[in-house]
């Protein structure tokens, strides 16, 4: 198979480096403040060689992975049962609503008091903000199912089950999958949020921690690897769509 890339959307990025590095050789810049792009770089690589930045890598995506399949777990049970059962969506979606608004990072003194410096109060913030956009999603998702396909199903003598999981969930998956594209996102903005302040290893720690000790190559070094998993992640739930929702029209 035959892989194309559109080189043009590199142009924006290799813009601002050149700006950037311009700006820094010529002194227009405090490099103490905002090193090079190339002292970044040669930064980043130090930390990779080292490992440092690869432990605090892995501890931070192992907390995405836990909190955010927790999320998905509960954002498409409850979204599901909201959306077919009318007790369950009275009684569910005004605590739902009340809560989605506040931000995640609101929740982190009290996830601190709660479960106290570690991995618990990442789990529970990852999986708390990444919850509202898979349990909307869902929910809109079941919803928008053609009432006509569910009587043709039943009329067809389609049990229960084979119900929900041959015409439903695959009815509204392009919304689910659009619901955890956005959780996953979610997620790791909420990790590293998490971290700056209620952990002791991670992306985040690693940021604050170099952030008190002045060392803003290695803050920036931090950042650029955020960034970089960020849009691996993006490009993963691209092809994890593409594969559970063939027949969509939808692109990213």
């Amino acid at each position: 198979m035959k892989l194309k890339f559109n080189y043009r959307k590199l142009l924006s990025i290799v813009a601002i480096i050149a700006i950037w590095e311009l700006l820094c050789d010529i002194g227009y810049v405090n490099i103490r403040i905002l090193p090079s792009p190339y002292v970044v770089l040669i930064t980043l690589y130090h930390l990779i060689i080292s490992g440092s930045i690869l432990f605090d890598m892995l501890t931070s995506l192992w907390r995405v992975i836990v909190g955010f399949l927790i999320a998905v777990f509960l954002g498409i049970v409850t979204g599901y049962f909201t959306a077919t059962n009318k007790k369950a969506s009275d009684f569910l979606t005004p605590l739902i609503e009340i809560l989605r608004p506040i931000p995640p990072v609101a929740f982190i003194p009290l996830s601190i008091l709660w479960f106290g410096i570690g991995n618990a109060p990442a789990y529970f913030l990852v999986a708390f903000g990444s919850f509202f956009p898979i349990f909307t999603n869902t929910f809109y998702g079941i919803k928008s199912v053609n009432k006509i396909h569910i009587d043709a199903a039943l009329c067809l003598g389609a049990s229960r089950k084979q119900l929900v999981f041959d015409v439903i969930i695959p009815a509204a998956m392009p919304f689910i999958t659009v619901g955890l594209k956005t959780g996953i996102g979610v997620a790791w903005f909420c990790v590293i949020a998490a971290e700056l302040v209620g952990a002791q290893s991670g992306l985040g720690y690693m940021i604050q921690l170099n952030r008190l000790t002045l060392q803003s190559e290695n803050v920036i070094a931090g950042m650029v690897m955020i960034g970089l998993i960020g849009f691996l992640m993006s490009r993963m739930m691209v092809f994890i769509q593409k594969k559970l929702v063939p027949w969509s029209n939808k692109t990213s």
